[in-house]
């Protein structure tokens, strides 16, 4: 349904940008620069398929990136983001109800292959590096809240994580409407003696952004 949500969105913005669209403008050949912003809706998954169920949950995306042509129809996408993800889970302990959520805090730095058969829409592939900056943990249950933020200076916690990304770009003149997935290619748990979950991310992203 989530999934569905966003595709959605995308349509409906594609849609209305489509009406400002000036047909002589083709970037495909020239170097831009961008600020773009939006969500991801991110959750967890089990490596080694234990036993470890969570829901999604929204969070932030924003940041800037630069489009490096090679000819017209290939090229190089730079890109740096501020990223949430993380995770909810909900459950009865001794009868009592609980819920629980989980934010990590990334500053993720994709470099992107792009396919531009047409100067309205871009394929987007590559490896992303991400380096985990905060994370905050929200524990309600049995009348209580603990509100916890925590900066690592932990070497169990991976704080360094390389990952996979890819997507699509609807090029409407100047703005850029994205919609991405990604994935941890490691886990969160670094050297394994750490006790938290062990557990890789994966997100859908939806942004919007402008090209100068």
């Amino acid at each position: 349904m989530k999934k569905i949500i966003l595709l959605s969105a995308l349509f409906v913005l594609t849609t209305t940008f489509s009406k400002a669209q000036d047909a002589d403008t083709d970037m495909r050949d020239k170097i831009s620069f961008g600020a773009k912003g939006g969500v991801n809706l991110s959750n967890v998954y089990d490596s080694k398929g234990e036993e470890f169920d969570a829901d999604a949950k929204l969070g932030l995306a924003v940041g800037a990136f630069v489009s490096i042509p090679i000819g017209t129809y290939l090229g190089i996408q730079p890109e740096i983001l501020y990223s949430q993800k993380g995770f909810k889970a909900s459950g009865s302990i001794l009868g009592s109800d609980y819920s629980f959520t989980r934010t990590t805090n990334y500053l993720d730095i994709p470099i992107l292959v792009t396919l531009k058969p047409s100067e309205f829409f871009s394929i987007v592939a590559g490896p992303q590096y991400s380096y985990l900056l905060s994370r905050k943990d929200v524990f309600t249950g049995g009348g209580i809240t603990i509100d916890q933020e925590q900066e690592f200076e932990n070497d169990n916690i991976r704080k360094n994580t390389f990952c996979f990304t890819g997507g699509v770009d609807v090029n409407v003149s100047h703005v850029v409407v994205g919609a991405r997935v990604g994935w941890d290619l490691l886990t969160n748990n670094g050297d394994g003696t750490s006790t938290t979950p062990r557990y890789k991310n994966v997100w859908y992203q939806l942004t919007v952004g402008f090209r100068f």
